[in-house]
C-alpha cells in the first residue's frame, strides 16, 4: 500500500495518483512520474491529484519522451523543472545601504475619509495600522479558514474520483455540514484507498471534539 503523506509534509508540494480505485503513487511530481511509468498502457484509468488543493491534474506522459516530461513538469510545478534546466553561475546583486527590503507590495486601497483619519492617527501611520489589522484578522480566522480549505480540498478530490460511488451526495452534504460522524458513515463502504486518502485530505475539515 502506498502511504499517505504525513501531516508534517502537508505544506510540501505533493501529488497522489490512482489507477482506478487503487492508490499507486504519492509524492513529488518527478517521483510520481517515475512510479507511474509501468502503468501506462494498462486498462486502468489513471488519475492524478494535487494534494494541496485536491484538484485533478494531467497525468504524466508515457515514458521515453524527455521533452514531453519536462514540459509536463514545467506546466504543473515550475520549481520541479528547475532541476532539469542548465545551471548558471550568477553573481548576486550587492545589497545597498539602508533598510532591508521586506517584500512590501504597493496596491491601491479605497477608504472613506474617516477611515483614513483613523488610520493616520495610529502608531506607525496608515500602512502599519493596516498590516496589524490584517494580521489580527488572519489569526482570529485561521482555524475557520483551515476548516474551509480542508472541506474544499476533500470535495474536489471526491468529486474527481468518487462521484459515481454510492451516497456521494450524502457524504458531500455531511462534509459541508461539518458532521464527521455522518461523513465517515457515508464513505465507509467506498474502496479502501479512496476512503483513506479522502479522510486524510479532510483531516482538518471538522472542529476538534471537546475534551
Amino acid at each position: 500500500m502506498i502511504p499517505a503523506v504525513s501531516s508534517a509534509d502537508a505544506l510540501a508540494p505533493s501529488f497522489t495518483a490512482f489507477a482506478g480505485m487503487q492508490r499507486v503513487a504519492s509524492g513529488s511530481l518527478p517521483a510520481v512520474a517515475k512510479a507511474l511509468a509501468p502503468w501506462h498502457g494498462r486498462p486502468d484509468t489513471l488519475l492524478l491529484f494535487d494534494d494541496r488543493s485536491g484538484s485533478p491534474v494531467d497525468v504524466p506522459p508515457p515514458p521515453g519522451n524527455a521533452a514531453a516530461l519536462a514540459q509536463w513538469l514545467q506546466a504543473l510545478q515550475p520549481d520541479a523543472a528547475q532541476d532539469h534546466a542548465p545551471s548558471t553561475d550568477e553573481v548576486p546583486a550587492r545589497r545597498g545601504v539602508g533598510r532591508p527590503r521586506l517584500g512590501v507590495v504597493a496596491r491601491e486601497v479605497t477608504l472613506l475619509p474617516r477611515h483614513w483619519d483613523w488610520l493616520g492617527a495610529q502608531p506607525g501611520g496608515a500602512s502599519a495600522a493596516l498590516r496589524r489589522l490584517v494580521d489580527a484578522a488572519r489569526q482570529q480566522g485561521a482555524e475557520r479558514d483551515t476548516r474551509r480549505l480542508a472541506r474544499e480540498r476533500a470535495y474536489r478530490f471526491m468529486s474527481g474520483i468518487a462521484s459515481h460511488l454510492p451516497e456521494f451526495e450524502e457524504a458531500a452534504r455531511a462534509l459541508f455540514a461539518a458532521d464527521p460522524g455522518a461523513f465517515d458513515a457515508r464513505i465507509d463502504a467506498w474502496p479502501p484507498d479512496v476512503r483513506a486518502h479522502l479522510r486524510w485530505l479532510a483531516r482538518d475539515a471538522f472542529e476538534a471534539a471537546p475534551a
